[in-house]
């Protein structure tokens, strides 16, 4: 499912722009029946229903007008919160550090500092 959602994304992406726009219309509108029927009263998106509009919204330039099931403002704060996640992600500690140094080693280094100003 999701090779075949790239695939159509890349295509569409590097199609002539009338074409592409309608493809990207029909997928959006696609993707919402698909989201409401696996719903009874109120829509229940998933991870890759939320990437799919993420995505859209950044390369298509109406994505506004084929949304119905969400706000235009909730898929900008999706976006948001995932650039946020993949911050996080990307700055995470990675190892235990750098190792403590003693008392006695920074004593010493500030006596040294002190005594060479220059």
């Amino acid at each position: 499912m999701m090779k075949m959602l790239l695939r159509l994304l890349l295509s569409i992406l590097l199609g002539p722009r009338k074409d592409s726009d309608l493809a990207l219309e029909n997928l959006a509108l696609r993707q919402q029946v698909t989201a409401m029927k696996r719903s009874i009263k109120r829509p229940q998106l998933r991870s890759r229903d939320r990437l799919l509009w993420v995505v859209l919204s950044r390369f298509w330039s109406n994505w506004r007008e084929a949304l119905v099931i969400v706000k235009p403002d909730t898929v900008v704060r999706w976006h948001k919160k995932g650039f946020k996640l993949f911050w996080k992600f990307k700055s995470r500690r990675k190892g235990p550090g750098r190792r403590p140094v003693s008392r006695e080693i920074r004593d010493l280094v500030r006596k040294i500092a002190k005594a060479n100003a220059l």
